[in-house]
């Protein structure tokens, strides 16, 4: 568990501090998660205030519990207060009357956007969240309008005037921002077929934010760069540092991986993050295609948290990449440096029903690693053995040296009249192989 530091209004003058707030029916509010959402999004965390109630329609906290809220802000300095709760417009409008002026009040899932925000590198990251951004607005805005139409509100709970423009502006948008990502969804279709025409299987990593996914692919990379966006991702460069906070890696990053004779690309996608509304996993469902599209997932976990937290992201995990992927998926148990034999046995045991053969490892130290890139073998598609005898042209030598750098050559015997060529490959590059030797010989 996350240790919180309490800092004094000194401490964190200029800074933007935040205090944590969250309500359960029932049970003890856990916090650990959303304070890491928030320090991830660059603030410093000064206190929190839970409550084990039903919610209240007006607050989400009752009043009490409210003003209790507005009172540890005012004395902490904070410059934010943060739910890990759904707020409505109302409760929102009514929590910034209650707390001092000038404090922002948010919920999870704007602040999930303001990190999606900051780490937004690329055009498509960049229009993932501002389609997410206006997912989220619609509904508040469609709300006004509901009110505004039945002439019962000029405004909307103190909130402001009535825009009809807004909502059509947002419609508007959001049909431009899917179109222009459909576009380039097609882009990298076309460039994931390419790449598997010259040769390479492709691996996705998939899994919880700050399972080790981004350290797991330095891991597995060779010195190969491959681009997967326009714009260079930070994980790309060699000397770049693994980083222990939220969405560290937003956009894709790809680079080939150390497993002869194949040439295996490796992709790391955005992370899974629990409790996610469905507006916000549709607006980055394209990031997934990275995942649903590949030749194996590595469904990678963090063995050191508590094990029912464990199979509760397995279980999600499971139902997110089983929705649309058709490829085999092994579960990568990571960071097994910090956890015992016994715990680790223990932990195998318990997920043997989601994780029957998982393989553990640690990106961080490099411990059998090498078991992950045998098992990546064995899981990929077989290769195929294949035999040509192609006659003796000029044309015959642009096929041996195309097949040179997309399979694997056994043997190529040259004789007074043709060439044969002894090679093992995937089936779409023995496919290609065969309809040009043919195209050869009909020549």
């Amino acid at each position: 568990m996350s240790q919180q530091t309490r800092a004094t209004p000194e401490d964190t003058a200029g800074e933007t501090t935040a205090i944590i707030a969250k309500r359960v029916d029932s049970g003890v509010p856990d916090t650990e998660e959303i304070t890491d959402l928030a320090r991830a999004a660059g603030y410093t965390v000064v206190g929190e205030v839970t409550q084990s109630r039903r919610a209240d329609p007006a607050l989400q906290f009752g009043e009490g519990k409210a003003n209790e809220l507005a009172t540890k802000v005012r004395r902490r300095e904070a410059t934010t207060v943060i739910f890990d709760n759904r707020l409505g417009p109302y409760q929102t409008y009514n929590l910034g009357q209650l707390l001092p002026e000038g404090v922002a009040v948010m919920d999870r899932f704007t602040l999930i956007l303001e990190i999606f925000g900051q780490r937004a590198q690329t055009r498509k990251a960049q229009l993932q969240v501002e389609l997410a951004e206006l997912r989220y607005e619609l509904p508040r805005v469609e709300a006004k309008v509901s009110l505004a139409r039945r002439d019962e509100h000029p405004g909307f709970m103190g909130l402001g005037e009535y825009d009809e423009s807004r909502e059509r502006d947002i419609k508007a948008r959001i049909s431009r921002i899917n179109d222009e990502l459909e576009q380039i969804e097609r882009t990298e279709e076309q460039r994931r077929e390419r790449r598997r025409d010259s040769g390479f299987d492709l691996v996705a990593l998939a899994g919880y934010t700050n399972a080790g996914k981004s350290t797991l692919l330095r891991r597995l990379a060779v010195d190969l760069e491959v681009d997967e966006n326009e714009d260079q991702h930070p994980d790309l460069d060699a000397t770049a540092e693994s980083q222990d906070r939220l969405f560290t890696t937003l956009g894709t990053t790809t680079r080939r991986a150390d497993i002869e004779p194949r040439n295996v690309l490796v992709t790391d996608t955005v992370g899974f993050i629990s409790d996610l509304p469905h507006w916000l996993v549709e607006s980055f469902k394209s990031t997934l295609d990275s995942v649903y599209r590949a030749d194996l997932v590595l469904l990678v976990v963090d063995v050191s948290e508590p094990v029912e937290e464990i199979h509760e992201k397995l279980v999600t995990s499971h139902d997110t990449l089983y929705e649309r992927n058709e490829a085999p998926i092994v579960t990568v148990l990571n960071k097994i440096d910090c956890v015992d034999e016994d715990e680790l046995a223990e932990k195998r045991a318990a997920l043997a029903g989601l994780a029957p053969d998982p393989v553990a490892v640690s990106a961080s130290t490099g411990e059998n690693v090498e078991t992950l890139l045998e098992r990546i073998d064995d899981e990929l598609p077989d290769w195929e053995h294949e035999r040509l005898v192609l006659p003796m042209t000029d044309e015959t030598m642009s096929l041996v040296s195309w097949i040179h750098d997309h399979a694997h050559v056994d043997e190529v015997t040259y004789g007074d009249e043709d060439v044969l060529v002894n090679f093992e490959a995937r089936p779409a590059i023995i496919s290609r192989a065969r309809a040009r030797a043919s195209e050869l010989l009909a020549s």
